[in-house]
């Protein structure tokens, strides 16, 4: 490592003899691993780099360029993995997880209204950077649909990490930590949200068996023949009997015409 190169902390110390090795391959291949569901320092080697270039070890459009394409590469083949397997695996083992078919439902109807949002930001908080995709396919969210939402979370995520990492220099070492501690703050904001919604989703299931209990006892009261009526309403009335129609008068028999007489002759008698 070159004297110019900053002082590292923690993680970022621990990754610099591979980047000194193996430089971008190592770039692309953390990341990708990173995005498509494999446990990986991806983010920190892409911090790495980019600091790397911002002392003139690596180029930075290089960078930027190889993490770009191996985030959406990564990403694109954890959502054929949900795609391809993933139902079959919940339907599976998702018992064993709690993960139930009613629970896989709402699953996938939060994702036909908030897939794409999940998408773009999920790359910026841990375990959802892995796993986004995979539940993406899992829960069959149009590629079409998938696929614009995934290159922007990627242009996002290596822009923000890579300028963060380029322009930090020597003050790497504090900007890492604080960092790290406001993504910590992050995700447990993310979890109380997860949290609220539960409640929210809870109290609404209660209420909805609630009402679904009380139509079900007024049913049977209402079915009942002795049940009274329901005050303002009244029993419709029978129509009227038809009338008989009147019998037809007889007419009288037109008189017969009288019979016709030719010509009188001078032969004939008065």
């Amino acid at each position: 490592m070159s004297a110019t190169t900053p002082e590292l902390p923690g993680a970022l110390a621990g990754l610099a003899p591979l980047l000194d090795e193996y430089g971008y391959p190592a770039v692309a291949l953390f990341v990708l691993l990173d995005n498509c569901g494999i446990p990986a320092p991806g983010q920190t080697i892409l911090v790495l780099a980019a600091v790397y270039a911002g002392a003139g070890h690596l180029s930075l459009a290089a960078v930027v360029a190889i993490a770009f394409a191996a985030a959406v590469v990564g990403n694109s083949l954890g959502y054929l993995i949900g795609s391809t397997g993933g139902r079959a695996f919940v339907h599976r083992w998702g018992r064993y997880v709690a993960l139930t078919p009613a629970r896989m439902e709402r699953a996938d109807g939060f994702f036909a209204r908030h897939g794409g949002k999940v998408v773009t930001v999920a790359r910026f908080v841990d375990g959802l950077r892995q796993t986004n995709g995979i539940i993406a396919g899992t829960t069959e969210m149009p590629w079409r649909r998938f696929q614009p939402f995934n290159v922007l979370g990627a242009a996002l995520w290596v822009g923000v990490w890579s300028a963060f990492g380029y322009l930090a220099g020597t003050n790497i070492g504090t900007i890492y930590r604080t960092a790290i501690r406001y993504q910590l703050w992050l995700l447990f904001g993310l979890l109380a949200v997860c949290a609220l919604l539960a409640v929210r989703a809870l109290v609404r299931r209660r209420r909805g068996g609630r009402r679904r209990g009380e139509q079900e006892r007024r049913g049977p009261e209402q079915g009942r023949p002795d049940a009274p009526e329901p005050s303002g309403t009244r029993a419709p009335a029978e129509p009227p009997e038809p009338s008989e129609p009147p019998e037809p008068s007889e007419r009288p028999e037109p008189p017969e015409p009288p019979e016709r007489r030719g010509p009188r002759t001078p032969g004939d008698q008065p």
